[in-house]
């Protein structure tokens, strides 16, 4: 978040850093300038005008409302306020007006859903999206620091050992995933819900139909988290209202703000999470007619999590206040 605000000028005459305890006292840069950082506590909001939070759900329920007492207006990156009523989700390339119906609290959506919307949606407004069926490809700092350092340990490992390529399994124990992420795709992000799905999966569907106005889509989707260190990729069958041609679809997603269209096939150019982390645009490609669909279309979609799925997006709300 601070790498963004300082990227894209964003205006702050003074910035407060808040953590826990624990981190209290440590020093972070910005602009040229060494910060503090100070405990977070209910009194840490005096003066503060915009609040940006992404310290997990817990914190955001318990400190959120002491900042809009103290007259700040938060931007949460939890899942904490993101289906409650009254509370703006927002993309700001998608529906940058429910910012201006906010009550003190503005929710930034999952980063999964940010992503695929940013396909997704441009094609809503020109065809109609009825359905879709989804398959994420999650990177590992989705879920945090320790994620990465699980991921990197699990190769060297192995690497280490010089084991051949058919006894990729290890003897240690996984503590972060609840299985070996190294050489492995784990169909499990998040808690299952009691119909199967989990949570993450859900979230496609139900945060997509608030943040697009659109409250008949259906979306089925498996999320799964693969051996990536950064950037989300999504594949997606979408089945629309009226009839769409790659031709028509490309020509929607190129005019598309926050998109690119890398999609040349027979070049092997199409998306890449190695290409695509570290950019604040997503991109779009592997565009086809879906065979098993009516009116449906089949596409691939990257974006770095880290970014468009979290910081990015909450500092383009910012701009937007």
């Amino acid at each position: 978040m601070l790498r963004c605000l300082e990227r894209r000028n964003f205006p702050v005459s003074r910035l407060t850093l808040l953590a826990s305890a624990r981190s209290a006292g440590k020093k972070m840069m910005f602009r040229g300038e060494e910060l503090t950082i100070r405990e977070l506590t209910p009194e840490s909001f005096a003066g503060v005008e915009i609040a940006l939070f992404s310290a997990g759900g817990g914190i955001s329920r318990d400190f959120a409302p002491h900042a809009v007492r103290a007259g700040a207006v938060v931007v949460d990156n939890s899942s904490a306020f993101r289906m409650d009523e009254g509370v703006p989700l927002v993309v700001p390339e998608i529906n940058p007006g429910d910012v201006a119906g906010h009550r003190g609290i503005i929710a930034n959506p999952n980063c999964t859903t940010a992503i695929s919307l940013m396909a997704l949606y441009p094609l809503h407004r020109a065809f109609g999206v009825s359905r879709i069926f989804a398959s994420s490809y999650q990177a590992v700092s989705g879920t945090g620091a320790q994620a990465i350092e699980e991921l990197a340990a699990q190769t060297r490992e192995w690497a280490g050992a010089n084991r051949a390529w058919d006894a990729a399994k290890l003897e240690t124990a996984p503590h972060v995933y609840p299985h070996q992420i190294a050489f492995n795709a784990i169909p499990h992000v998040d808690s299952f819900l009691g119909d199967g799905y989990t949570k993450e999966e859900m979230k496609m569907e139900n945060e997509g139909r608030k943040i697009m106005h659109h409250p008949g889509f259906r979306a089925s989707v498996t999320c799964v988290r693969v051996p990536v260190f950064r950037a989300h990729s999504i594949a997606i069958s979408a089945e629309f209202e009226r009839p769409v041609s790659v031709a028509a679809a490309r020509e929607v997603l190129a005019g598309a703000p926050g998109l690119d269209v890398i999609d040349d096939p027979a070049k092997r150019e199409y998306p890449l999470a190695l290409d695509i982390a570290g950019r604040d645009n997503c991109a779009v490609g592997r565009l086809r007619k879906d065979c098993a669909l009516d009116n449906g279309l089949a596409f691939w979609v990257v974006g770095d999590q880290l970014l468009k799925g979290a910081a990015l997006n909450a500092v383009q709300i910012a701009e937007l206040l």
